[in-house]
């Protein structure tokens, strides 16, 4: 059975698509909170994030395009779209600005509509975010990979008929594996999220992160950009991101005029899952700061 963190649950139309936007908390200012790609959902990565934060704001969280309720959507979901799609969402819930807290592809997302739309975030938490590196390790073969015809819908049709591989996917990926707190109930969420995939007939990569890859060099992004970040913000990084290096974020915090930077202990890139009061704690934080 599904537990839940949240008080409320609606559905929204944004561009034209379903967006599922779950509430809780009822006072204080909103933020809004973004999730991760491939098999993030806001009920899996935010549920024991989100009880920390309502003690004093309104939480905003919403399943991304093609995650969870937010189903189904057709056409290209890259770079292009997330640039429309966050300025409609926040007109749809009838905002002028709200504080943005994200997660990898989140983040990412997150923190472009930052530098473009200053005067719509008060304030931006990029957790383990993506878009801060120009090239990846192994980057033309990873480019290459992704336009294999078939690869990626395949790569669906195995984590939803395998169950087992999406767990032992998922374990290492985790600080304390499967001694994670809630861990079933993870492990229950990632699948059935594998299992949604595949019936609607997605690619097991988001596009968006997809788009990201270029040949020589992601397409989008870059450090540099952030000189240009006018926004209160805060990186966030778990100390054991095999993705995102420490050094990746320390230089993001040097580029951004301002900011705040903290490591978590005992955390990965999943640091929602690894460290969720934690993570509560310093947005809280950060948040009454900003």
């Amino acid at each position: 059975m599904t537990t839940t963190a949240f008080d409320t649950e609606e559905d929204l139309t944004v561009l034209g698509g379903p967006v599922r936007l779950y509430r809780a908390g009822s006072t204080g200012p909103p933020v809004l909170l973004l999730h991760g790609a491939m098999l993030d959902t806001a009920h899996g990565i935010w549920h024991d994030v989100v009880p920390v934060l309502a003690t004093d704001h309104q939480v905003l969280v919403i399943d991304m395009p093609r995650h969870g309720a937010s189903r189904p959507w057709s056409g290209w979901l890259g770079d292009a779209f997330y640039r429309r799609f966050l300025p409609a969402l926040l007109d749809e819930l009838g905002l002028d600005d709200v504080a943005i807290m994200g997660l990898s592809m989140g983040g990412g997302a997150g923190m472009r509509f930052a530098l473009e739309h200053p005067e719509r975030v008060r304030a931006l938490i990029a957790v383990n975010p993506g878009g801060l590196d120009r090239k990846r390790p192994y980057h033309l073969l990873t480019w290459l990979m992704l336009r294999v015809p078939g690869l990626l819908r395949g790569s669906t049709w195995v984590m939803a008929r395998f169950p087992g591989y999406v767990r032992s996917s998922l374990i290492p990926s985790l600080a304390a594996g499967e001694d994670t707190a809630g861990f079933a109930r993870i492990i229950a969420g990632v699948q059935e999220e594998a299992r949604e995939k595949e019936r609607f007939g997605e690619r097991a990569m988001d596009d968006w992160q997809i788009d990201w890859y270029g040949p020589l060099r992601t397409r989008f992004g870059g450090i540099e950009e952030l000189r240009g970040l006018r926004v209160p913000t805060l990186w966030v990084h778990g100390d054991d991101d095999p993705l995102i290096s420490h050094d990746e974020m320390a230089a993001a915090h040097a580029a951004t005029p301002g900011s705040r930077f903290e490591t978590v202990a005992r955390a990965g890139h999943l640091l929602p899952y690894d460290q969720p009061e934690k993570l509560g704690e310093l947005a809280r934080e950060f948040l009454a700061e900003a």
